[in-house]
C-alpha cells in the first residue's frame, strides 16, 4: 500500500477523500493516454507516481471557474 494514503495529510490537503479520488483518477487517465510524468518515475507504479505528484504539489484539483461548469439538469 502507498504510505502517503495511510495518513490524512494528503486527504486534508485536497479537501477530502472524494477530491483525492477524483484527482487520482483524472491523472491516471492522462498518464494512460500518453501524459508525461512530472516526477521521476523510475521503479514506481502509476498509482505511486500520481500520489507522489500530488504530494510534491505538481498537480492540484481543478476548481470550477464559473457557473457554466455546473450541470443545471440536476
Amino acid at each position: 500500500m502507498i504510505q502517503a494514503l495511510k495518513n490524512d495529510k494528503i486527504i486534508d490537503q485536497l479537501g477530502g477523500r472524494f477530491q483525492l479520488t477524483a484527482l487520482i483518477q483524472r491523472r491516471l487517465v492522462q498518464l494512460l493516454h500518453g501524459g508525461r510524468p512530472m516526477v521521476d518515475d523510475k521503479g514506481l507504479t502509476l498509482m505511486e507516481l500520481v500520489v507522489r505528484e500530488i504530494e510534491e504539489g505538481k498537480i492540484k484539483p481543478k476548481a470550477p471557474t464559473n457557473e457554466d461548469d455546473f450541470d443545471d439538469d440536476l
